[in-house]
């Protein structure tokens, strides 16, 4: 037996609220996954801040109409579709979802949405091949720590290389 019609805008709802402070949507084809498998996509997927959800495409696309950001999803949903709403770490949220791909083999990555616009499944690589935020930060504080470096040895040279002028100039008069 269906859901009623309340019970339909409550989800409606729910996947309305769920697009609030997501930052990129993924859509999945999960059709061949058991449910075993599926709660354990969700469980590699939590650490980084994602929540994969599944529903009837329909339902889905009512919520859409209400977020008008998201309107470039309607064209992944064909099919089974889940959906992985990445809210934190939009990298490793892609590279969860693809070690979980590989050792399953039997899900498709159809495409997602970052800001409005739409990702292929070749765009989404392309993010998950960026370092992680952490490494960024870490490299953007080893670039500034280098500068202010050369900066500090640059300075200590000056009046060393005066020194040592000085120093010539005496000796070459003492001889």
């Amino acid at each position: 037996m269906g859901k009623t019609l309340d019970q339909k805008k409550v989800l409606v709802g729910e996947m309305t609220k769920e697009f609030e402070g997501t930052q990129m949507v993924m859509v999945i084809d999960y059709s061949t996954l058991t449910v075993a498998e599926i709660t354990k996509l969700r469980r590699s997927l939590r650490p980084t801040g994602t929540v994969c959800r599944t529903t009837k495409n329909t339902l889905l696309k009512q919520a859409i109409s209400e977020t008008p950001q998201w309107k470039s999803l309607e064209d992944f949903l064909v099919g089974p579709s889940a959906c992985l709403f990445v809210k934190e770490d939009i990298g490793g949220a892609v590279k969860a979802y693809q070690a979980f791909q590989k050792e399953s083999k039997k899900t498709e990555l159809r495409g997602g949405v970052l800001e409005g616009r739409a990702l292929t499944a070749k765009d989404l690589q392309a993010i998950a091949d960026l370092p992680s935020k952490e490494v960024l930060i870490s490299q953007i504080a080893g670039a500034i720590n280098a500068v202010t470096a050369k900066i500090a040895i640059g300075i200590k040279e000056v009046p060393q290389s005066l020194g040592r002028a000085i120093k010539a100039v005496s000796e070459k008069e003492a001889a």
